[in-house]
């Protein structure tokens, strides 16, 4: 490694530095400090004679006179099945307290495209237990599925439900459970927050098939825009080697674009939309085009990306661009948050655009897509007639409109709020879904075939939300 002492300049998280040879783009750097520090870095841009070296530490410590070595390699990710169970920082760093990674092979955290041709159409159905999603959106193997949320609200809570209670349907003639893992990216979170994560994991031994990325709040950001490639060359590692559904979990990803807004500043970039760089559309494509399955291979790599929009502006380049290069999106809503639903998932403007693909017969029940869209056309309806209530008053409607209002409150009450601690399999979902939809008259139900209607329709419904459910264990 040669080995420089030609620090030009240090901006915030970049390192400036002049060279008399070509340094590759995304090549690693060892900064030597005064005090004996090794710091690491990456080479953001570089030219004939000069590059930028973003530190992963921070550059505190680092004066003109620190060495600068070019390591020739880019960062690579230490990948072994021993990774489950694991608890690492934002730079794939033990902290767990457990041994050092024995790594079977090393991969670099860019990654590679899957090939257009090479890839298999998601259409294989996720079960994460919470019947806003698996009833109304639902979420299938290789989709990329955001979350929008907004400060306050309980996404946190949500994404630990979703990561203690997700399951892939039995595939074997032996009835044996296909392998399935969880890879959690946590980044910018406070440490309040990253103890509510390992505790829950501790606690329901959702652990011991997962693997924890820590990136705190208090952690250079530079390190954040790391955190989400080293999580997703795990996932990728663990369903393409080894042939595991993953389903990877990244939050905040808006802690993320906030690191690019501030790295972009340091590089004294012009600024796109609101101060964000303009290729943030492209590097959020890079992150999230990493979910899918590919033709011959066993495994699945199923993305959930959290992001709480600033303002809950869902206009904000955040959510704008994340909703054009994923498959939809579930909303949280601080009105159903203010009456205590949990989750406070608002089914109206969310959607699972491969959802037709992954439902019905063969995937769930036969019935699930045209009770779907029954509830759906119901539920809208109860929030129109809410707003007319407001002028005219219950009196003035029809018995029809009533039972529309009745089913509205009902639905939001026995169906969306189940509790954080409530794990439903698909058919108690689709149960509930029918008792509900079966306080309406059957010459309301105009999106549901007459054989359907025969079968499932229950005559003087009244919903037991007990039955069926699955309640995690009380904490201590």
């Amino acid at each position: 490694m040669k080995e420089y002492k030609t620090i030009t300049e240090i901006s915030g998280p970049l390192v400036f530095a002049e060279v008399d040879e070509s340094i590759g783009y995304d090549e690693m750097v060892e900064i030597e400090t005064a005090d004996g520090d090794t710091l690491r870095g990456q080479v953001l841009e570089s030219a004939d004679d000069l590059v930028a070296i973003q530190v992963f530490e921070g550059t505190s410590g680092i004066d003109r006179n620190a060495s600068v070595r070019f390591t020739g390699e880019t960062l690579k990710m230490p990948v072994t099945e021993d990774l489950l169970g694991r608890v690492l920082d934002g730079s794939g760093n033990p902290i767990d307290g457990g041994p050092d990674i024995v790594p079977d092979e090393r991969h670099d955290i860019v990654g590679e495209a899957i090939n257009p041709v090479s890839r298999e159409y998601p259409e294989e159905f996720i079960q994460t237990g919470v019947s806003a999603i698996d009833g109304m959106n639902t979420l299938v193997r290789g989709q990329k599925l955001p979350i929008f949320s907004a400060s306050g609200l309980p996404h946190s809570e949500l994404a630990l439900q979703i990561a203690r209670q997700a399951t892939v349907p039995e595939e074997d003639e032996a009835g044996e459970e296909s392998e399935f893992a969880v890879v959690f990216g946590a980044m910018g979170i406070t440490q309040e927050e990253a103890n509510e994560f390992m505790d829950d994991f501790e606690r329901t031994g959702a652990l011991e098939r997962s693997v924890v990325f820590m990136n705190l709040a208090d952690d250079p950001a530079v390190e954040r825009t790391v955190t989400p490639r080293m999580a997703l060359t795990t996932a990728e590692y663990l369903a393409f080697e080894k042939g595991y559904h993953v389903l990877t979990i990244l939050t905040d990803m808006t802690n993320y674009c906030e690191a690019l807004r501030q790295i972009g500043a340091a590089r004294e970039e012009v600024p796109g939309r609101r101060g964000y760089p303009g290729y943030m559309y492209t590097d959020l494509a890079q992150l999230y085009e990493r979910a899918g399955r590919i033709d011959g291979r066993e495994g699945s790599v199923t993305q959930i990306p959290i992001l709480t929009m600033p303002g809950e502006d869902d206009t904000h380049p955040i959510p704008d661009l994340t909703g054009y290069i994923t498959e939809g999106q579930i909303v949280m809503d601080r009105d159903l948050d203010s009456k205590g639903m949990e989750p406070p998932v608002n089914v109206l403007p969310s959607l699972s655009r491969l959802m037709d693909d992954g439902i019905g017969e063969g995937l769930t029940r036969e019935d699930h897509g045209d009770l779907k869209d029954q509830l759906f056309a119901a539920y809208a309806q109860g929030e129109d007639l809410r707003d007319l209530v407001n002028i005219v008053g219950r009196e003035a409607l029809s018995e029809t409109d009533n039972k529309y209002l009745d089913f509205a409150d009902r639905f939001e009450s026995e169906f969306v709020d189940q509790g954080f601690r409530t794990n439903r399999d698909i058919d108690r979902t689709l149960d509930i879904g029918w008792e509900l939809i079966s306080l309406l008259p059957k010459t309301e139900l105009n999106r549901i075939g007459e054989d359907l209607i025969e079968e499932y329709y229950v005559e003087d419904a009244d919903v037991d939300d007990d039955a069926g459910s699955e309640e995690a264990p009380a904490d201590d």
